[in-house]
């Protein structure tokens, strides 16, 4: 007997940046093995390799405008993968995850105030 799915969110650890794209990416509930895939993924993660072939771009965009190409792209996925579509495809949607990941990341974070 198996346990049932979990929604897991995407930062266990949610980040402690105050920028508002990497509190999207720690807000979002998914499937505990498809987040586990993505974090295993994560240690192969090759920014020139692998974000251009998801953007499909000649070179790699800034972490900011990536990781809002890629919200847009997981939100489809999610959506395609909750309605049963068939033309779902779990590899890319794990992709898609590592990718934000790696790249809130490389986020700016905020300054702190030195006082």
């Amino acid at each position: 007997m198996t346990a049932p799915a979990t929604p897991t969110t995407i930062s266990a650890a949610a980040t402690t940046a105050a920028h508002p794209l990497a509190a999207l990416v720690a807000g979002l509930r998914r499937p505990a093995l498809l987040i586990r895939a993505a974090r295993a993924g994560t240690v192969e993660y090759d920014r020139n390799r692998d974000l251009k072939r998801l953007m499909r771009l000649p070179h790699a965009p800034a972490p900011e405008r990536a990781l809002d190409a890629l919200l847009n792209e997981e939100a489809m996925l999610e959506e395609t993968r909750r309605s049963g579509d068939g033309r779902y495809s779990v590899a890319r949607h794990i992709e898609v995850l590592i990718a934000m990941m790696a790249e809130v990341r490389l986020l700016p974070r905020p300054a702190t105030s030195g006082i």
